[in-house]
C-alpha cells in the first residue's frame, strides 16, 4: 500500500458490457480509487435482447446513468492499446489514461468468416448494436414473405429465427453442426418442435457461399435469401494481442485462476475475453456478471495486499427464447453439462425473461450497494498444466 498512500489508485475498466459495468460498480467498495469506464458507445447494450430489437419486439439499450454508481467516470472512446510499461491505456481519440490496474472486459464480437465467399460482404452478423440496427432497417424494407436465412444453430440463431417466424416471416435456419449444442435431447426436440410448428425450415448443411440474394450449400443447392443473418459464433477484439499480452488462439487474454494476466499482475480480465488457465468459461451473460465481480475483487485484494480468490462459478443451465411467449430452459450440472430435463412453453418464457431482467437488475443493485452480487459457488476448477498460446 505504500506506493498508493499519497494518492487515489487509478483503475481503468475497458468495456462497458455485463462484466465491465458490474466490475466498475463493485470497485466502489474501496473508497480510495478513481474508476474510469471506457466504452465505445454512450449507452449500455443489453445483448441478450438484440434479437428482439432486430425483430422490433423489444429494445436493447439502457442509459448508463441508471446503471453506474456515483464516482464511476464514463469515457466514450475505443481503447487501442495497453502500454504496460508506461501504465497507460491509449484511446482512439489520442488520449491516454494512466492506470494502476486495468480490468480487461472487452467482451466478444460477431464474425462472418472470410473463408466463406461472400459472407463478409452479403451476410450481416448479429452480435453488436450496429449490425442489429442494420438488420432491423433491412427487415423493415422487406415484405413479410421475403426469404430470410439465419445461419447458425446456436442459441442466437435459434432465437433470431424464432422471433422472425412468430411475426410471420419466411425463415430458413441453416446450421452445419448440432442444433442447440449445449442442450439435452429432450430440450432440443422441444426447440425443433416449436420451430417446425411456426414454419421455420431447418436445413442441416454448411454454407459454402453467400450471394446478395441467395446462399449456396455444401451439396451445391441454392436457396433464395433476401437477407442473410450470420450467427455462427463469436470472436474477441484484438486489444490484448496488439498490446503484446499473451492470448489463446481466439484472442482471449490468458490469465490465472484469479483472472490475472499471466504477463502482468496489474491487468485482470473478465467476461467473454478472459481465458483462465487457457480454459475459458462459456461466453454468456450468465458468466459475465460473476466474472466482473471476481475481477473487481481480485483488484481490491491486490490493493489490500491479500491473496485473491480463485474462480468458483457454478452453471445451472441455459435459456433460449422462442418468440415472445415460449422458451426452453435447459437444466445443467454445475460444470455446464446438460441433463435430460428442461422447462418449456410459458414457464420457460417466464424464466427466460426473469433471467434477462436480472442481468441489468444486478448491475443496478451493485451500483446502489457495491459488493452485493453473489453467485453459486462450485469449488476450484481443474487447471491445465500448459497454456495454449496464440
Amino acid at each position: 500500500m505504500s506506493e498508493h498512500s499519497t494518492r487515489n489508485i487509478k483503475i481503468v475498466v475497458i468495456g462497458g458490457g455485463y462484466a465491465g459495468t458490474v466490475a466498475a460498480n463493485r470497485l466502489r467498495k474501496y473508497g480510495g480509487v478513481d474508476i474510469t469506464l471506457v466504452n465505445p458507445r454512450p449507452r449500455f447494450v443489453d445483448r441478450v435482447r438484440l434479437h428482439q430489437f432486430v425483430a422490433g419486439t423489444g429494445e436493447a439499450e439502457v442509459n448508463y446513468g441508471t446503471l453506474l454508481g456515483d464516482g464511476v467516470r464514463l469515457v466514450i472512446d475505443n481503447a487501442t492499446r495497453i502500454d504496460t510499461a508506461a501504465r497507460t491505456v491509449e484511446l482512439a481519440s489520442g488520449q491516454a489514461l494512466d492506470f494502476d490496474y486495468v480490468i480487461y472486459a472487452v467482451g466478444s464480437t460477431g464474425t462472418a468468416p472470410s473463408a466463406v465467399p461472400g459472407a463478409a460482404e452479403f451476410a450481416v452478423p448479429l452480435a453488436e448494436l450496429e449490425s442489429a440496427q442494420q438488420l432491423r432497417a433491412r427487415l423493415e424494407e422487406l415484405p413479410l414473405n421475403a426469404a430470410v436465412t439465419v445461419v447458425g444453430g446456436g442459441l442466437t440463431g435459434i432465437e433470431t429465427a424464432a422471433e422472425l417466424a412468430e411475426q410471420g416471416r419466411a425463415v430458413t435456419l441453416v446450421y452445419g453442426g448440432p442444433l442447440a449444442p449445449g442442450f439435452g435431447e429432450p430440450g432440443r426436440r422441444s426447440v425443433v418442435r416449436w420451430l417446425s410448428q411456426h414454419g421455420v425450415a431447418m436445413v442441416k448443411a454448411a454454407v459454402t457461399e453467400v450471394r446478395p440474394d441467395a446462399v449456396v450449400l455444401a451439396d451445391g443447392s441454392v436457396r433464395l435469401s433476401a437477407l442473410t443473418i450470420w450467427s455462427t459464433g463469436f470472436g474477441v477484439p484484438e486489444l490484448a494481442r496488439v498490446s503484446g499480452l499473451r492470448t489463446d488462439t481466439l484472442g482471449r487474454l490468458l490469465t490465472d485462476e484469479t483472472l490475472t494476466s499471466v504477463d502482468d499482475d496489474r491487468i485482470v480480465a473478465a467476461g467473454d475475453a478472459a481465458a483462465p488457465s487457457g480454459q475459458p468459461l462459456r461466453m454468456s451473460c450468465y458468466a459475465a456478471g460473476p466474472l466482473g465481480a471476481q475481477a473487481a475483487d481480485t483488484v481490491l485484494s491486490r490493493i489490500a495486499g491479500t491473496e485473491p480468490s480463485v474462480i468458483s462459478l457454478r452453471f445451472s443451465g441455459a435459456c433460449v427464447s422462442l418468440g415472445r411467449h415460449s422458451a426452453v430452459r435447459q437444466i445443467a450440472r454445475k460444470d455446464d453439462t446438460p441433463v435430460n430435463a428442461y422447462f418449456g412453453g410459458v414457464v420457460g418464457a417466464a424464466i427466460k425473461e426473469l433471467t434477462c431482467k436480472l442481468a441489468v437488475w444486478k448491475t443496478r443493485r451493485e451500483a446502489r450497494k457495491p459488493g452485493s452480487l453473489i453467485w453459486p459457488k462450485a469449488g476450484p476448477r481443474p487447471v491445465l498444466t500448459t497454456l495454449e498460446v496464440a
